[in-house]
């Protein structure tokens, strides 16, 4: 395969890490919040705990989904699932208002913090099942330097993301609800939806309709 097919694994890892790393949930909420007392190095350790949770839940996610019967037909009902789930967290993410990103303070211990909100926040067990698992085998078939730009984009842009957000914050705390971060997140959000009826064709090829 060329080096044009390998590297929209690339594109496709940065900007569902970017979706991932903006869109308003509980691990953007600590980095804030971190940033917001501690200052941006305890926001910047929230912004990286998932290098440490994310590894035992995309091995168990692969290992489910290698030992699944009839494969193709499941990857292909997944994929629907995983459509469901970016166009409706994109719609949400039209509807988010100014002000709406709640802010909660809690004493310091940043990195441990993240962690533990992590490995019980859903949305990466639902990422890695319904949408970065199937890329991955799909990139594993392709090449796999198709795989390792993948994850990196993925990673590099899930944190940077985050990280930015953190030096954001301590710089202009009014970032977080500004016109500017709204607008990103509404265009991000626009993308989602885009993406997800990328995936309803994949499901579509995967079940042989297409």
């Amino acid at each position: 395969m060329s080096m044009l097919g390998i590297s929209e694994f690339l594109v496709m890892g940065a900007f569902l890490g970017l979706v991932s790393g903006m869109s308003p949930g509980p691990l953007l909420a600590i980095t804030i919040s971190e940033t917001l007392q501690h200052g941006k190095w305890e926001g910047i350790k929230v912004a990286i705990s998932p290098l440490i949770t994310d590894l035992p839940i995309i091995l168990s996610v692969l290992f489910i989904l290698s030992h699944l019967a009839n494969y193709n037909s499941i990857i292909g009902i997944i994929a629907f699932f995983g459509a469901s789930y970016l166009i409706y967290s994109g719609m949400e993410s039209l509807k988010i208002k100014k002000d709406s990103v709640d802010i909660k303070l809690e004493k310091k211990d940043a990195l441990k913090k993240g962690v533990i909100v992590n490995f019980g926040n859903p949305h990466p067990y639902i990422f890695w099942l319904s949408i970065g698992g199937p890329i991955i085998f799909k990139s594993l078939n392709t090449n796999a330097w198709a795989t390792i730009l993948f994850v990196s984009g993925f990673y590099i842009f899930l944190v940077g993301s985050k990280v930015i957000v953190a030096l954001l914050v301590e710089r202009s705390k009014y970032f977080i609800n500004s016109k500017y971060y709204f607008s990103i997140i509404r265009i991000l959000g626009i993308a989602q939806i885009v993406f997800g009826l990328t995936f309803i064709k994949l499901g579509l090829d995967s079940l042989g309709v297409l």
